[in-house]
């Protein structure tokens, strides 16, 4: 009897020595938060569709820029896919095998980290485009895009599989039980993650911002100079330029932190860095505001993203010829 019992509280009751426990019902503020985790994870989905369906639909918005935009979107957009794993991660058994548990860090560790180096080159087109206006179109052109694009994810893919080599040579050596799902970075690979998925990145993502926004204001203050001298009688200001400008740097840089720093806190401390079921709860959040929130700063202010969604909801994106429709 004890041990009927006993097995029905384990994932794999035909496995009494080694099957992990069966996690608690979840409270009603975890069902809370379920519900919201989703609601986010929809709004994330259908944003960065938008995205990619507007960019991708017009040629006139076969940019470079956009192409940029487009391949954050679909990083973001493959973050909220994966949150169904994730839930199923953090809320029940794992009952999908050592290698699935394996293959799904793979493919999540290279959306990340895709998503975080496709930042870094819209941070550095932003700057070749205002610090370098005039050399612009022929250093930037869209088949120099195409390629860093496919060389970002590719990276990032070997990268991934480097950091989790251990992991992909023996799955599941980390657990501590049967229907765990748990990846283990010592110090030397959390610290080389540490360098390489966020110093390096965040500090090439305010140094470029910096200065983009160094010569955004000297050009704003010239243009003000301009205008006085030309018009003596009418007063120009560019000081809520200036803190637009500002503010919508800074809260790039910080939902960038905000989202990134509690992963690389362990490595920052001395630590090894263990990816289980709670680690994951936690992160699951910080990345799924981080790619809904991605859409609305990069893409939402722009004019023609809220043209292409008037286009998209009321189906003239349906229409012959559609594609060559004006957008800017």
């Amino acid at each position: 009897m004890m041990e009927t019992l006993e097995g029905a509280e384990l994932c794999f009751p035909h496995l009494l020595n080694t099957s992990c426990r069966k996690p608690k019902p979840p409270s009603s503020g975890a069902m809370i938060l379920h519900i919201l985790q989703s609601f986010i994870c929809l709004l994330t989905v259908a944003l960065n569709l938008l995205v990619i369906i507007s960019i991708s639909h017009y040629r006139q918005l076969h940019t470079p820029t956009n192409l940029l935009l487009l391949s954050l979107a679909a990083s973001d957009l493959l973050v909220g896919l994966l949150v169904p794993f994730q839930i199923l991660l953090t809320g029940a058994c794992w009952l999908l095998g050592d290698f699935v548990c394996v293959a799904y860090y793979v493919v999540d560790f290279t959306i990340i980290s895709a998503s975080i180096g496709n930042m870094v080159l819209i941070s550095v087109d932003r700057y070749v485009a205002i610090c370098d206006p005039l050399c612009y179109p022929s250093i930037v052109s869209l088949r120099r895009v195409k390629i860093c694009v496919c060389l970002c994810w590719i990276c990032c893919l070997f990268y991934t599989s480097l950091l989790l080599n251990d992991t992909l040579r023996q799955p599941g050596r980390h657990n501590s039980c049967y229907g765990e799902c748990v990846v283990v970075l010592n110090y030397v690979m959390g610290t080389v993650d540490l360098v390489f998925t966020f110093i390096s990145p965040i500090t090439v993502i305010i140094v470029l911002y910096m200065r983009v926004f160094v010569v955004a204001v000297s050009q704003a203050r010239a243009m003000r100079s301009h205008i006085v001298t030309l018009q003596p009688s009418r007063t120009v200001t560019a000081k809520k330029s200036e803190l637009k400008a500002a503010r919508t740097l800074g809260v790039v840089v910080a939902v960038f932190l905000t989202c990134l720093f509690p992963y690389y806190y362990p490595s920052l401390t001395g630590q090894e860095t263990m990816i289980n079921a709670s680690f994951v709860s936690f992160e699951i959040w910080l990345f799924n505001i981080n790619s809904c929130l991605n859409p609305v700063m990069y893409a939402f202010f722009y004019p023609w993203f809220r043209k292409t969604i008037k286009l998209i909801v009321t189906l003239q994106i349906l229409q012959p010829d559609s594609c060559e429709a004006h957008i800017l």
